[in-house]
């Protein structure tokens, strides 16, 4: 064997994502409340980076453009860079048109330091917010243990799917017994806000719910006639559970011996109850939506006109005196090149925000001119919509399309929603026009909504209703779309008594 060294010329193509085109897809996917947060980070991290104030000329932060930047700075510590920076923005700190943030030791509030103070903590879950609450109980001391290990064993509703016995084995090494955890799932229940927590199944919770109301634990007990639906509540809940749940209500008459009309006054009085009564005490944190652009018509031209809602957004560009030092010859190495990358990163992350602003408002602006008849006519307009169709028009990459409006909404004389929402495949009409599949689903709520409660109709008849408005469906999608929906199967909706 012969090892031989040499050198080889070689051409070749590679694809390669640069640090910038990363940058700026990212910051194109972000919403506006996550681009918010993205900037503040920024703003900590670049040195370089900084926000304009309002009010502020730009001029005024301008060093002395005669006196050398760094000359001054033999070392790579930042003493004095920030002597540098006080003295080129010394006569401006020291005016009335001082930002807020430069007036912190005259006795105003940071506002920074304000917005941190004022985040929301971390809410508290369900089993913190009820080991609480049972610690604090007047119960026999055997019962607290088993009464923890069942609080933190309870799923999100509120409801306990385990078995007791596996709470004992797993939890308390078998020392509890199954009479003592009985006991202590006994006084959970009885002691616990709100009734019907810690219940083994929904039935259950249902009847604690109910024994709560009939005997005053959620305010004053009904008396006479009002306490009757809820005493026949009980008895539906209790002895004829399969039947209501298939809403079999003439079974329950003929059973129970109970006429429908107080039947029906149990089912309505059955409405104030919690079928997940852990989700009623804790935040489910929900965050609110920000859109992202402003649609609003414009009638002297007959248009709809999109603007960015990104106002909230901090005006950004590069430090003045950071920029300098970065081409300045006389800075020291090591310095001019920290600065130096900071000051490329501060200007891609400017590009990067303008690329966005203009290619979200280019497909804004796109779907509203496809998208027309939905906002003249509403949801059951819409069309189908794909994203390579816009992609080809505005001469973009269909990925571009994705990421400019993943998770972006879009506040409209209609409401805010999704951008997402108005790219979608549909269905024939006939017309030839096409219906998207959200316009379909509009279809069958409303369909729904119209019919006759006693006589609901089937899905093969909703079929035939969707067919007379020109678009066709086999019965499978059909039920498909009414699941989606959350409406229930014409014996499920079908009102007794009536």
């Amino acid at each position: 064997m012969r090892i031989e060294q040499g050198q080889r010329l070689r051409t070749g193509q590679q694809l390669r994502m640069v640090p910038r085109i990363i940058q700026s897809m990212e910051v194109l996917q972000l919403p506006v409340a996550e681009l918010r947060e993205r900037l503040a980070r920024e703003l900590e991290q670049n040195v370089a980076l900084e926000a304009v104030e309002p009010g502020i000329e730009m001029d005024l932060v301008r060093p002395d453009p005669e006196r050398p930047i760094g000359a001054d700075d033999p070392s790579a510590e930042g003493f004095e860079r920030l002597r540098e920076m006080e003295r080129s923005y010394g006569d401006m700190l020291d005016g009335d048109d001082a930002p807020p943030r430069s007036r912190r030791h005259d006795g105003e509030r940071d506002a920074k330091m304000d917005a941190m103070a004022n985040t929301p903590s971390r809410g508290e879950t369900l089993a913190e917010r009820l080991l609480h609450e049972w610690r604090m109980a007047d119960v026999r001391p055997e019962l607290q243990a088993p009464g923890e290990a069942i609080i933190e064993s309870l799923d999100a509703d509120g409801l306990l799917d385990v078995p007791l016995a596996t709470i004992d084995e797993e939890r308390g090494g078998g020392r509890w017994g199954a009479a003592l955890m009985e006991r202590a799932l006994a006084a959970l229940q009885a002691r616990l806000e709100p009734p019907g927590i810690a219940a083994r199944d929904v039935r259950e919770s249902l009847l604690l719910q109910i024994d709560a109301v009939l005997s005053g634990r959620e305010g004053h007990a009904p008396v006479g006639d009002a306490r009757q639906p809820w005493n026949d509540a009980r008895t539906l809940v209790a002895d004829h559970w399969d039947d209501l749940l298939e809403n079999r209500l003439p079974r329950i008459e003929q059973r129970a011996h109970l006429p429908m009309a107080r039947i029906n006054a149990a089912r309505d009085a059955m409405r104030r109850l919690r079928l997940a009564p852990g989700r009623e005490v804790v935040d489910a944190g929900v965050q609110p939506v920000f859109p992202d652009v402003v649609v609003e018509y414009d009638a002297d031209r007959d248009r709809y006109v999109a603007a960015l809602a990104d106002g909230g957004l901090p005006v950004l560009r590069v430090n003045p005196v950071y920029e300098r030092m970065a081409r300045d010859g006389g800075t020291d190495a090591a310095v001019r090149e920290f600065v130096g990358t900071n000051v490329r990163s501060a200007e891609w992350l400017i590009e990067a925000l303008q690329n966005r602003r203009s290619t979200l408002l280019r497909v804004v602006e796109e779907v509203i001119k496809r998208q027309r008849p939905w906002f003249d006519e509403g949801p059951e307009a819409l069309r189908p919509l794909e994203m390579t169709e816009v992609a080809d028009a505005l001469g973009l990459h269909v990925a571009t399309v994705s990421r400019a409006v993943a998770g972006k909404w879009m506040q409209t004389p209609r409401g805010i929603v999704e951008l997402r929402r108005f790219f979608s495949g549909g269905a024939e009409t006939a017309d030839g026009e096409g219906a998207s599949w959200e316009a379909v689903r509009g279809m069958v709520k409303d369909i729904v909504d119209a019919e006759d409660k006693a006589r609901p109709l089937s899905d093969e008849a909703i079929a035939a209703a969707l067919r007379d408005r020109g678009v066709t469906l086999a019965r499978r999608t059909v039920v498909k779309y009414r699941e989606q929906l959350g409406i229930p199967s014409a014996r499920h909706r079908k009102v007794h008594g009536t």
